[in-house]
């Protein structure tokens, strides 16, 4: 379980170190979804092991918070900059 993850951790800095380099909007706003995906993935790995479950409930908000936040952002730049 620990290799898991330390691997999605990885990955994780390997996702925010590919959103300097890229020029493109719509690939930074995909980057950031997926890093968010996989930070809810590493807090859930983290609370099955410690058996933390107030955990679940942060994860679970953080993906809601996640996912609201990625609509709003793809609207704001679909409308530039009008909400």
């Amino acid at each position: 379980m620990y290799a898991i993850m330390i691997i999605l951790f990885i990955y994780s800095v390997l996702i925010l170190a590919k959103l300097f380099f890229n020029n493109s909007i719509w690939e930074k706003v995909l980057i950031i979804n997926l890093f968010s995906a996989k930070f809810v993935l590493v807090l859930l790995l983290y609370s099955i092991i410690t058996g933390l479950s107030y955990l679940i409930d942060i994860a679970f908000v953080y993906a809601l918070l996640g996912f609201v936040s990625i609509v709003l952002i793809t609207r704001f730049i679909r409308k530039r900059g009008k909400i």
